[in-house]
């Protein structure tokens, strides 16, 4: 058993739409195909003593246990047993991901394993050791699960955002609020284009940055605070031991250490009562410090430890927070307490759980040496034994919500420290003996002000109420229904795809939006390429997203990106599906026009429920889309007399027609005539059949976003196709004696519109430069060579750069054999390279005649032909 293909999807996808995170595998099953569990001796047992927390997996029976009692009466496939295992193995790891499934390949003996991830790594790792662990459980050898699982914390704690960060995504996904990740860190984008924000752990767009250097200058804080009258503990900035000295005469014991800029607690130390401990302490801070090695000393405040959460001006929350302890029993010792503690089920590595276990470090030592004390020490019955100098969670430490308990003044004097400080997020340290009472009556003091305050302790305390604290933040960031989306309009289909969306961003550009769009040659923002080549896929939609001047994004969405990665985006406003036609057959096991569409529908399916889906009617494979959707459709079609749209308009339902030569919306008992197609100049005074499919779909995303049809006519007309305009589509060259054609057409649906637009051109004589595609099936190449026999009376059979794994002449052998089958007699001519092609052609071009490119390297192409029209205008001149 081998991984045959591993895919990470990051978007809606062909698997799935509603689960966006998914790792797709292809398993050759080899020895095991075929092989069901209960084939296998023992196997269920073993899988059942490895993993016992597989029994809360439900099967068809939906039931807890469902799973296992498959495997055990029913049997299951192995890949079944790999799926299993990889989310089992996931959640061990501290990533909980619960959708998982199988389907049987095309190829005999291989199988589909889809299931859901957290984070990339961790579902790739997790693919991989699930497969080890099956095989090792299928062949009754040892396996120790152990190494996987921590390495898979590992990941969790190297890629997993932290548990602040995430609570915040996780109110804004809950509000409709997409997000992008933007680094491997916590630095998140939040909503889209113009009106994204941005956070990193707590600190958000809105933090200024004097305010977060005044907070990490703990002595500047603590001078401000004082003035502001606030209570706080008397210190010193020093740099030496005869300085620490000075200040300890001055002070007196107890007294605190700490790094003049260091944060969460690294570097200090609490309590201290003697010179021995004052100069370690001193030392420890400096390792700490990020520069001139400067550690605070100050007076220790006797009390507990409380954290107040100040959000835009207002008081939120407030938490008790212990460090991490133990309780002794008079029987057990310091390990054995520790172990008792670490295996509450709440406690995990890191942020994976509410709690994190206790580990023992240099500091949990240095509190033991004070008490006398060893990890083989008993601790007596009712001692309270603190492992850590400092309360944070991510050591250990508890937390207990006492929002409800503070009193008044300290929620003022938390606000007047979040203003002072000028923070929008503001964490405030406090010690005193009693949170409910005032700070000066209690005689406590502030310690610190945070500005990117851990939320953990909040949304999650180990004892009290949990808040959500991230509430206030997304509204401080959205306030009164502040958009975070801009609109989307996803565009895919065999052909037409690139023409539609360009025409359709050139209309959004016209209303007066600044958009940004994706095409098969580059990524545009603003009528500027920024990114060359084919930019159809997820990560090319993200970068339109990410813009920060973007208010409107049309966005073209092929095949093969769909099936590598999924779509970009969670959801669109309006899917638009061109047709569904053969191509790129057989590539990913996308063998049928059944598999295409379904592959085609993901975008139309990602489409928002108060948005609208626009089909071809006259496609069945496109029309039948609709029936899975849940957004409102509309379809266009060339025939007004199509069954299927005046069905759909009687229903009340919205179409576009071609209709008495002009381009009419249908709505209700209404007919809406937008412009007449002779005028458009893409359909090339109405030759261009398929663009006046592309107008009608542009069409209708026009008036479904509310833009007026004057403004569509507009549009519709000043839409030039030419090579900087649509480069590769439909780019039409006028010589003195001959006309020239340069297309992307690279199937034969495409070829076939180009064939009917050359039904209307009165030609004496027409030239085809044709290429086979490596990466087609053998029928496809065939297909192709019987086209260009029909729709050329010369062929000229060249070859593209990347032959895929073919030599050129296999392929060429398949084109002749589909020219000869139409007409052994047509003349053709084999010449590889492109341009040597193109210029053969314009050298020999014959009076009257039409030279068709369909071309791979379009600006190569269309520069050549540019450069020999400058040559030949210039001979027409001297003439």
């Amino acid at each position: 058993m081998k991984i045959a293909e591993l895919r990470i999807m990051r978007g809606p996808n062909y698997w799935s739409v509603k689960h966006p995170k998914i790792v797709v595998l292809k398993l050759d099953m080899d020895e095991f195909a075929g092989v069901l569990t209960t084939d296998i001796p023992g196997f269920p047992d073993r899988l059942e003593a490895m993993f016992p927390g597989m029994v809360v997996h439900r099967s068809t029976e939906g039931v807890e246990g469902g799973y296992l009692k498959r495997v055990r009466e029913e049997g299951v496939p192995l890949s079944n047993v790999v799926e299993h295992v990889a989310l089992e193995l996931q959640t061990l790891g501290g990533m909980n991901s619960g959708f998982g499934r199988t389907y049987p390949a095309p190829q005999p003996g291989f199988e589909y394993v889809v299931f859901s991830y957290q984070e990339e790594k961790a579902g790739e790792y997790a693919a991989e050791a699930a497969i080890r662990v099956t095989t090792a459980l299928a062949k009754d050898e040892p396996y120790d699960i152990s190494p996987d699982v921590e390495e898979l914390h590992e990941i969790r704690e190297d890629e997993h955002i932290g548990p602040s960060t995430y609570s915040i995504v996780s109110e804004a996904v809950a509000r409709g609020i997409p997000y992008i990740r933007l680094n491997k860190s916590s630095l998140i984008q939040l909503g889209y284009g113009v009106h994204q924000k941005r956070i990193q752990a707590t600190m958000t767009c809105r933090t200024a940055a004097f305010a977060v250097e005044i907070a990490g200058d703990k002595s500047a804080t603590k001078d401000m605070l004082a003035e502001a009258g606030v209570p706080v503990p008397k210190g010193e900035i020093v740099y030496t031991i005869e300085e620490l000295k000075e200040a300890i005469q001055w002070l007196g014991y107890p007294i605190v250490t700490k790094p003049l800029d260091g944060n969460h607690g690294k570097g200090a130390g609490i309590n201290i009562r003697n010179w021995d401990d004052a100069v370690a302490g001193f030392e420890v801070a400096q390792q700490y410090c990020k520069a001139d090695k400067a550690v605070i000393v100050e007076q220790f405040i006797e009390g507990y430890d409380f954290r107040l959460l100040v959000v835009n001006k207002k008081f939120i929350a407030a938490a008790k927070r212990t460090p991490a302890m133990v309780m002794g029993d008079g029987a057990s010792t310091v390990q054995q307490l520790i172990d008792q503690v670490n295996s509450d089920p709440r406690r995990g590595v890191g942020h994976e759980k509410v709690l994190t276990r206790i580990h023992v470090d240099k500091d949990t030592y240095s509190m033991l040496e004070k008490k006398g004390y060893t990890l083989e020490t008993v601790v007596p019955a009712g001692e309270q034994l603190f492992l850590k100098s400092t309360a944070n969670l991510s050591t250990g430490g508890t937390a207990t919500d006492v929002t409800d308990l503070i009193d008044p003044y300290n929620v003022l004097m938390a606000e007047r420290i979040a203003g002072t400080i000028g923070l929008d997020i503001c964490g405030i340290d406090v010690v005193t003996s009693d949170i409910a009472i005032p700070l000066p009556e209690a005689r406590g003091a502030v310690i610190e002000v945070n500005a990117a305050p851990g939320f953990r302790m909040h949304v999650s305390p180990t004892e009290g109420l949990p808040r959500n604290v991230a509430d206030p933040v997304i509204e401080m960031l959205f306030p009164d229904n502040c958009p975070s989306r801009i609109p989307i309009i996803a565009i895919t289909g065999t052909n037409g795809k690139t023409t539609t969306t360009r025409l359709i961003a050139h209309m959004v550009k016209s209303v007066g939006y600044q958009v940004g769009f994706t095409t098969t040659d580059g990524i545009y923002i603003q009528d500027t390429l920024l990114e060359k080549g084919d930019t159809t896929g997820s990560k090319s939609a993200e970068f339109v997203l990410r813009d920060p001047t973007v208010n409107f994004a049309v966005l073209e969405c092929a095949r093969g990106g769909m099936l590598r990665s999924g779509l970009g985006f969670q959801q669109c406003d309006i899917g638009i599906v061109t047709n569904v036609a053969e191509d790129h057959m057989g590539l990913r096991d996308i063998n049928t026009l059944e598999d295409m569409a379904r592959v085609k529908a993901v975008v139309p399916k990602s489409v928002s429920k108060t948005g609208y889906a626009i089909l071809n009617a006259d496609d069945d494979n496109v029309f039948n889309m609709a029936k899975e959707l849940e957004c409102k459709v509309a379809f266009f079609s060339m025939d007004e007399n199509n069954p299927r749209i005046l069905k759909h308009v009687a229903e009340g339902g919205l179409a576009a027609v071609f209709e008495n030569g002009f381009i009419s919306i249908f709505k209700n008992t209404y007919k809406i005539r937008v412009d007449r197609v002779a005028d458009i100049p893409l359909t090339f005074g109405g030759r261009a059949k398929f663009n006046i499919e592309n107008v009608l779909a542009a069409t209708l995303a026009g008036y479904v976003s509310r833009f007026e049809i004057s403004e569509i006519k507009t549009a519709l007309r000043t839409f030039l196709p030419s090579a900087s305009k649509t480069p590769g589509r439909m780019n039409l060259f006028k010589f003195p004696t001959f006309e020239v054609l340069v297309d992307y057409a690279h199937n034969p649906a495409g070829m076939k519109g180009v064939a009917d637009f050359l039904q209307n051109v009165d030609a004496r004589k027409r030239v085809g430069i044709v290429a086979g595609v490596g990466d087609r099936r053998n029928e496809d190449m065939v297909e192709l060579g019987k086209m260009a026999a029909q729709m050329f009376d010369e062929i000229i059979i060249r070859s593209d750069k990347d032959l895929r794994g073919r030599t050129a002449e296999e392929i060429n052998h398949y084109v002749i054999q589909g020219i000869e089958q139409i007409d052994p007699n047509k003349p053709y001519k084999i010449i590889s390279q492109e341009m040597v092609a193109i210029a053969y052609a314009l050298e020999h071009a014959e009076r009257n005649s039409f030279i068709t490119i369909f071309s791979e390297d379009i600006p190569e192409a269309i520069k050549m032909i540019e450069n020999f029209k400058v040559i030949q205008d210039r001979r027409v001149m001297v003439d």
